[in-house]
């Protein structure tokens, strides 16, 4: 059974081909689609603590509330910044992994390499065509 966990928006492209990859190394993560699921404000907070992430890294612009909530304005806190994506969970930049090695917003998807633990992988294919080569560096 493996321990990898995905936060995965099937609509976005980068999280398909992260979630291609994963399964491409012979993994078949836990997939948490985090718009029908978010993670608990705790979890969150976890995870970007895991990750090395301020709440402001995570947070996404595009096709989300961002400029209409006046988030990239300095006066909202962290606590402030939490409660919005609590209330509006498509604000997570995605796709988050978690693996044995480490947690990690893999954008773009060949970011995700690093983390699997696995041996170095054949050539992938994205959706768009790139292929991706894996040089076979993990985090140890």
């Amino acid at each position: 059974m493996s321990n990898v966990t995905i936060f995965h928006n099937p609509a976005c492209g980068t999280s398909r081909n992260v979630l291609g990859l994963i399964r491409h190394a012979g993994i078949e993560p836990e997939v948490i689609e985090y718009l029908r699921a978010p993670p608990s404000r705790d979890q969150l907070m976890q995870l970007l603590a895991d990750a090395g992430l301020s709440v402001r890294q995570v947070l996404r612009e595009k096709g989300t509330p961002f400029a209409e909530l006046d988030l990239a304005n300095p006066k909202w806190t962290d606590a402030e910044l939490l409660d919005f994506i609590g209330q509006h969970p498509i604000l997570i930049n995605r796709p988050l992994v978690v693996t044995p090695l480490g947690t990690k917003l893999c954008r773009p998807s060949e970011e995700v390499l690093e983390l699997l633990p696995v041996g170095k992988l054949p050539p992938f294919t994205k959706e768009d065509g790139e292929t991706v080569v894996d040089p076979g560096v993990r985090r140890g």
